[in-house]
C-alpha cells in the first residue's frame, strides 16, 4: 500500500518540472517572499494548451490558483468556493477550492536553513472529502532547495529533507502533510484504510525534518 501511495503522490511530478533545471526566483528587495516562490513554482507548470486531456486535469488546479492570485492582487473577488490566504510575514500560502463536501488544497511555505545560505521551499497538493483525506489522482508534495547566492532553486530529494521518516507509521494507509503557517514543524497524518488515523510531528532542525 505504501508503494502504491508513493506512486500516486509522484504521478504528476513530471508535469511540474524539467528534471534538474534550476528554477529562477525573481524578487525585489533583500529576500524572496512566499509570493515570489509561488510565481517561480507556477512558471514550472506547463501551458495547459500543450497538454493532453489527462495532463490538463493535473495542472488545472494550479491554473485556478494562478488566476486567483492575480485576481486577489488586483482586488477582484474570487470565484465562489475559492479562498486564498497569503501570509508573507510567516512565509505561508494556502489555496482552497471547495465544491459541496470536497476540498482541493494547495499549501506552500519555506524555511530558512541553518547555514544562512539556503532555504527549503515546499508545495503540497491534497484532496479531501467530508473532512477525510482521499489521496486524489494528482495529489503530490514537492520540495526545492533555494540558493541565496544564485537566486535559483532545485528539486530536493525526500530522503534529504527527512520527510521519509513519516512512513514509520507503516503501510495500509495514505499520508497527508500539514505545512506550518507559524512555527517550523510539519504535521503528518496517516489515514488508515480502516477509517482510523494517526498523527506524527516532523520537527525542523535547521536542515531537515526528524521525528
Amino acid at each position: 500500500m505504501k508503494k502504491l501511495s508513493l506512486a500516486i503522490i509522484f504521478l504528476c511530478a513530471s508535469l511540474a518540472l524539467a528534471a534538474q533545471d534550476a528554477i529562477r526566483v525573481n524578487f525585489q528587495g533583500a529576500q524572496p517572499t512566499i509570493t515570489d516562490f509561488l510565481l517561480a513554482y507556477l512558471n514550472t507548470i506547463s501551458d495547459v494548451n500543450d497538454l493532453d486531456e489527462c495532463d490538463m486535469e493535473g495542472v488545472a488546479m494550479y491554473d485556478v490558483l494562478r488566476t486567483a492570485f492575480f485576481c486577489q492582487n488586483e482586488g477582484i473577488e474570487l470565484d465562489e468556493g475559492e479562498t486564498l490566504t497569503i501570509d508573507k510575514k510567516n512565509g505561508y500560502l494556502l489555496f482552497e477550492l471547495r465544491y459541496d463536501d470536497d476540498v482541493s488544497r494547495i499549501e506552500m511555505c519555506y524555511w530558512n536553513e541553518a547555514d544562512g545560505r539556503h532555504k527549503l521551499f515546499a508545495c503540497v497538493r491534497e484532496t479531501y472529502s467530508n473532512g477525510r483525506y482521499v489521496c486524489g489522482q494528482f495529489d503530490n508534495w514537492e520540495f526545492f532547495r533555494y540558493n541565496n547566492a544564485t537566486k535559483t532553486m532545485l528539486p530536493y530529494d525526500s530522503e534529504e529533507t527527512g520527510i521519509d521518516a513519516a512512513y514509520c507509521m507503516g503501510d495500509n494507509g495514505f499520508y497527508s502533510f500539514k505545512l506550518p503557517r507559524t512555527g517550523k514543524d510539519i504535521i503528518v497524518t496517516k489515514w488508515n484504510i480502516d477509517g482510523t488515523k494517526q498523527q506524527k510531528t516532523l520537527k525542523w532542525n535547521g536542515y531537515k525534518f526528524i521525528l
